[in-house]
This record gives C-alpha cells, structure tokens and sequence, in this order.
C-alpha cells in the first residue's frame, strides 16, 4: 500500500472513506489492506485485536463489486468495523468473551446487532481483544486482561496507562486508527471507561435501545452494546445502524417509539447554547489536580459555548453502597443460558462447567483466580428475593438519583467525569451515556487501586432513558468546540 493511503488512513472517519469509495479515488478492498498492514504493524505493541476475520478482504471486495453494479447501501457500506470478542457472528470468528474454555466457539448465528451491521454493508475487520467474561471472572484481575489474548496495552503509553472496563480492546484499537470504528458492550462503565482513557468517543445506550440478542451477557437489567469511535459523528453514524426492536430481547420493546434509525440529524452544535447542564461535584472530590483541572476546563469550554452550567447538583443515592447481589444472580441465569446452546464440541455448558474447566486448566485460565464466577454459581438469591432487590435498587436510583436531579434543577444533563464511579447510577438504571475526549494528564498520579491516572481523559454527558438525541447534541457541540483528541504516535 502507497505511503499517501496509510498517511490518509490515520484519523479518516467514516464520511470520508464513503465520500472516496464514491468518487472510485479509493475501494473498501483497500481500506481493509491498509488496516490490516497497520494491524500486522503496530497491535504487536498493544494487543488489542484477538483474530483477524480471514473473510475480510474477500467481503470487502464483494462489497465493491455491489457498490458499482448496484450502488451503495448506505454510509456503512464497505466500512470496515471491529466487534469485542463477546459478540457473535456466524463466520469463521470465533465467540469466546476472552476464555480459553470458548477459544474453540464459533456461533451458529450472528447476534442482532452483528445481522443489522452486516445489512448495511460494514466489513468485519475482527475481534477485539476485552476483559475476560466482561470482568466478572475475578475481583482482583485487572482490566484489559484475558486469559486468550493476554493484556491489552494503552497506545499511548504502552504497559503504563490505564485501559478501564471490559471493552479496552475496542477501545484501543480505534485510538490507534487500527479500524474504523469497533462495538463494544456496557455493564457498568465497559464502554465509556475505555473510551475516556484512549481519547475515542463512546455511546452507552439506554438498555433496551440496541438488542442484546446474541451477545454473552453479564446483567439483563444492565447490559447494552454501543458504538466506540474517533469522533462523535461516526458513533452517531453507527448507532442508529444498531437500533430496532427484537423478540429476542423483550428489553427492546420499550425503545419502540424513542429509537431512531439515523441520528446524525442531532449532530448540532449550536444546541449548546440552551443547554442546562448539572455538575454533580461529589464525583470530581478523589480526582487528582490535573483531571480535576481538566474537568473545569471543560466547564468553562461550556460556559463559553452558551451553556447554563448549574453548580453544583446533589443526587441523594450518591453515597450509596450498591453491592452485586442482583447482578450476580442475573449473570448466573443469562450465561447458563447462553452456553446451554452452544455446539458440543465445546467443553462447556453452564457456569458450573466453566468453573471446573478453570480448575482443570488452571496454569493457562485462572492467572487471577475466579472468586466472582464461584461467588455467582453459589449465589442464594431465589427468584422472589432476586425481583424484589432489583425493584428496590430501581426506586432507589429513580426517586434519589438521575431523574430526580435533572428534574429539580431543569436539567438537560449532567456532567460527569470519565472514570468508574461516576456512571454507576447510570448503569443501575440503564440510562444512556456518551464519553467525550477531554484532555491529557502529562504527569497523573497512583490511585487507590494502583493505576495511573496519567494519559487521555474524557468527559462524560449522562441524561434520562432514551435522552440520546439531546446527549448527541451536547457532546457533539463540546467536541466542535475543543477537538481535543489526536493519535498515538508509535516508534
């Protein structure tokens, strides 16, 4: 490939490769060989990728062919995508959530989202590399780790930034221009977490707007797939790709008159200037001087692009202690499912299984052990107890949380930093959050869990259910009005 196309590569967004796949100045066969060189080239150093989809080119060549016989299907149509290891599709890939005890798992049929991306024409690239069983394997395995594919590495400082949540992998590989854009999946902060330390954007949809059909799951009443990217437009761009109701996820249901199929008509910066934004501050306390300093200066980016800024905001459930009873009965139940009706060549069915597995391959599979896995197995939650404290959470962080904020200081949403602790309310509702490039910590600190705080940082923008067109809005207008993110540089 000319040195001119893997200049044009880096940074290119999805407009632009569909604007030159038009014209016929470049075809998605191309696009894909230039991503795999620089794949071949540079994932050494960040292991972000688990496979390569050996199909690619082959598809991305069928896909051009299409283009000039048919026409175009759309602004996907022979963009070549990444998917996080948890997310089948019915192809040569294989479906493992990062274990060893899938590594040999292809999926009988694509997941929803996988089937909606491959009807607008996007090319799999390959699987990303994540945190194993989307962190829910132990309590003290750090992020980014799985025992298929090894840590993945943060591009812009290579085995010393941190990576955050379960979709590092995806996160990692965007930042590096290793793909156009990559899917991800949410829990608690797997989406946003990644994409604020590797300077992309994330989208974390309200749960039940993208079908979780086909994915391997953590949580029923948490989970959501979404979109990971450089820039909020090509994250809008695939977004509304993703959308639909499913039978298959009866969660989707509720989406059926909040979705849209496009949502590039939010893309409005100048939305900004009516905005109403919240600054909860309880969450910026434990931050060090200079994301602290970061996030102020995001507040006066806003102030000074028209936005009515409130601060502070007090969300009473903010010192609340939520622990995992809920989830751990809803992983036990959903995982059982999702591996009952796997092939049986593969050498698990159950949670139960998988623990066994573990123990019989330990050297290879349990590097962390598997505390949170035997903990979700032995869980004593019945179904009534199980209803009940999910029910309560609910009420909790509705009356006291989210809602409740936005509605007494008339908000349009509130602004959080791009760390863990600050979206679990979000996570607990299922409410939608959208991750924004910052700025750049040059020097950081350890924090109280080891990791460094130096490198990319992000903002997050959170609101109520289904409050993605008003979310799309305000981060699209932060982004026009900093352009903070720029590439790794790599020897």
């Amino acid at each position: 490939m000319n040195i001119k196309m893997n200049e044009w590569i880096i940074e290119a967004d999805i407009t632009s490769m569909q604007t030159a796949m038009e014209a016929g100045s470049i075809t998605s066969e191309e696009i894909v060989q230039v991503y795999l060189e620089r794949i071949n080239k540079y994932d050494l150093s960040i292991n972000s990728i688990l496979e390569i989809n050996p199909e690619a080119i082959e598809i991305a060549r069928a896909l051009d062919k299409e283009r000039k016989e048919k026409g175009s299907r759309g602004k996907l149509h022979g963009v070549p995508i990444l998917l996080k290891d948890n997310i089948d599709t019915q192809d040569k890939m294989h479906t493992s959530a990062g274990s060893i005890a899938l590594a040999g798992s292809f999926a009988a049929k694509d997941s929803f989202i996988a089937s909606k991306l491959r009807a607008a024409g996007a090319v799999f690239l390959g699987k990303t590399n994540m945190s194993e069983w989307s962190n829910f394997i132990s309590s003290s395995m750090p992020a980014g780790y799985s025992s298929r594919g090894g840590f993945v590495l943060n591009p812009y400082g290579q085995g010393e930034l941190f990576v955050s949540g379960s979709s590092s992998g995806s996160a990692a590989a965007v930042a590096a221009n290793l793909g156009a854009a990559s899917i991800g999946t949410e829990t608690a902060g797997s989406i946003v977490g990644p994409a604020s330390q590797h300077y992309v954007v994330g989208i974390k949809p309200t749960v039940g707007l993208v079908s979780r059909a086909g994915i391997i799951p953590i949580s029923s009443s948490q989970d959501t797939p979404g979109p990971i990217a450089r820039n909020v437009s090509d994250a809008v761009i695939i977004l509304g790709t993703l959308t639909g109701v499913d039978d298959q996820d009866s969660a989707t249901l509720a989406s059926e008159k909040c979705a849209h199929q496009d949502y590039t008509p939010f893309l409005d910066s100048n939305f900004l200037r009516q905005a109403r934004i919240g600054i909860p501050r309880h969450y910026y306390k434990d931050l060090d001087e200079e994301r602290l300093s970061i996030m102020e200066a995001a507040i006066h980016t806003l102030k000074e692009e028209g936005a009515t800024i409130i601060d502070s905001v007090i969300l009473h459930v903010e010192q609340q202690n939520w622990n995992n009873d809920v989830i751990t009965y809803e992983f036990k139940k959903g995982l059982n499912r999702y591996l009952s009706q796997l092939a049986d060549t593969v050498p698990i069915h159950s949670l139960e299984e998988l623990i066994e597995y573990n123990k019989n391959h330990m050297e290879e599979a349990l590097r962390y052990g598997q505390d949170t896995l035997i903990r979700s197995e032995e869980t004593s939650l019945t179904e009534i107890t199980y209803l009940q404290k999910k029910q309560e959470y609910m009420e909790l962080a509705l009356k006291q949380g989210i809602d409740y904020a936005l509605d007494k200081y008339k908000l349009d949403a509130l602004l959080v930093p791009g760390d863990v602790d600050g979206l679990y309310i979000a996570a607990r509702l299922g409410y939608p959050l959208i991750s924004v490039p910052a700025g750049y910590s040059s020097k950081g600190v350890i924090d109280s869990n080891g990791n460094s705080t130096k490198g990319p940082f992000g903002v997050v923008f959170s609101g109520r259910a289904f409050s993605e067109p008003t979310l799309i809005k305000i981060a699209y207008g932060f982004e026009q009005a900093t352009n903070h993110r720029f590439p790794p540089k790599f020897d």
